[in-house]
């Protein structure tokens, strides 16, 4: 036997899935914050609205399908309230992007 062959058994797929998830999320929160120093140093409300962005893009999705999905409701339900994060978050960075 193998020493990783108790473990291969008790970690499952989806414990697997959310643990990726959960990095994107801390890792997207981490370059959302430093987007938003970048904002306070250098008054760019460019950065702002890009931290605004990827934190939505990252952190703010995963925090809506948990709650949501949280709340026992259908996937139709979460696919459309991460859908709606995920166009808050494109249209802040697409902001960040074209604003002057």
């Amino acid at each position: 036997m193998t020493p990783a062959g108790p473990l291969v058994g008790a970690v499952s797929p989806d414990s697997i899935a959310l643990a990726t998830r959960a990095l994107t999320a801390v890792v997207g929160l981490f370059v959302a914050i430093l987007a938003y120093r970048g904002f306070e140093r250098n008054d760019a409300p460019q950065m702002r609205s890009l931290a605004i962005g990827v934190g939505l893009l990252t952190t703010g999705v995963f925090l809506t399908v948990t709650v949501v999905s949280g709340f026992g409701v259908g996937a139709g339900i979460v696919l459309f309230a991460r859908g709606v994060v995920t166009v808050a978050g494109l249209c802040a960075v697409l902001f960040a992007l074209l604003s002057e």
